[in-house]
C-alpha cells in the first residue's frame, strides 16, 4: 500500500474536459504521462484540448456526450476501454453554476443543476466502479466547492448540489476503500474560469486560476496508496478584504 499511482501510462477520465479546470487537468495529467478519455458536450472544445495533449505524446479519446444522459453515460465505458483497454482516474468535473434567488428560478433551470451537478456524478461513478473494482487499484475524484459549506444568496441550488456531492462523495469514499479505490472531492473557493456566465478575467488578480487547482488533483492521483486525503479545500491566498 506505499506505491504511488501510476500516472504515466494510466488513463484519466476526465468530464467537463473542455474548458476551465477539466481542461487544466488534461493538460497536467498530459505532461505527466497520462492518456486521457476526455468528455464534454462543447466539441469544439473538447478536439482543442484533445490536440493539445496528443502533442504531449499521449493518446487521447474524445467523448461528446452530457454526463446527465444517463444511456449515453452507460456506453461510455466501453468506448474509454475500447480506445485504452483500462480506466485508472474518474475525474467528474462536468458541472454548471446558475446565480438566481429560488423564487425566480425556473424549475427546468433547478433541474439541470440537479442532473449535472449530482445525477451526473452518480451516473459515471456507477459506470466506472466496476471496471475500478476489476483494476483493484484507482481513484474517483469529484469537483465540488466550498460553496457546498458556505451557502450564499442566489446559489441555493448550486450550493444544494455541491453539500449534496460533498455527503456523496464521503460515503462513495467509505463503500469502496477496501476495494483499492480512493475517492475524494476537491473543494475550489473562486476561480477565474468564466463559470456561472462571469468574465474570466473578473477577479483574476486574486482568484485562483484554473492550473492552481488542477496542479492539487494532479498531486493527489500520484498519492502513495497508504493515505487517503478524501476532502482537499483550495483558497485564494488573498481574497479582498471583506
Amino acid at each position: 500500500m506505499t506505491r504511488h499511482h501510476d500516472l504515466r501510462g494510466g488513463v484519466a477520465l476526465i468530464t467537463g474536459a473542455a474548458s476551465g479546470i477539466g481542461a487544466a487537468l488534461a493538460d497536467a495529467l498530459a505532461r505527466r504521462g497520462s492518456h486521457l478519455a476526455l468528455v464534454d458536450i462543447d466539441v469544439p472544445g473538447l478536439e482543442a484540448v484533445a490536440a493539445r495533449a496528443r502533442s504531449a505524446g499521449v493518446r487521447v479519446s474524445a467523448h461528446a456526450l452530457d454526463v446527465a444522459d444517463a444511456s449515453a453515460v452507460a456506453a461510455l465505458p466501453q468506448a474509454v476501454l475500447g480506445a485504452h483497454g483500462r480506466v485508472s482516474v474518474l475525474v467528474n468535473n462536468a458541472g454548471v453554476g446558475v446565480g438566481r434567488p429560488i423564487a425566480d428560478m425556473p424549475a427546468e433551470e433547478w433541474a439541470r443543476l440537479i442532473d449535472t451537478n449530482l445525477t451526473g456524478v452518480f451516473h459515471c461513478c456507477q459506470a466506472a466502479i466496476p471496471h475500478l473494482r476489476a483494476a483493484g487499484v484507482g481513484w474517483i475524484v469529484n469537483l465540488s466547492s466550498l460553496a457546498g459549506r458556505n451557502p450564499f444568496p442566489g446559489g441555493a441550488a448550486y450550493c444544494a448540489t455541491k453539500a449534496g456531492l460533498d455527503a456523496f462523495s464521503e460515503a462513495l469514499m467509505q463503500e469502496l476503500r477496501y476495494d483499492g479505490i480512493r475517492v475524494a472531492h476537491v473543494c475550489p473557493g473562486s476561480v477565474a474560469t468564466g463559470f456561472n456566465g462571469r468574465e474570466a478575467t473578473a477577479g483574476a488578480d486574486w482568484k485562483l486560476h484554473p492550473d492552481d487547482v488542477a496542479r492539487v488533483i494532479a498531486d493527489l492521483v500520484a498519492h502513495p496508496g497508504r493515505s487517503l486525503p478524501s476532502r482537499i479545500e483550495i483558497r485564494p491566498s488573498q481574497p479582498p478584504r471583506k
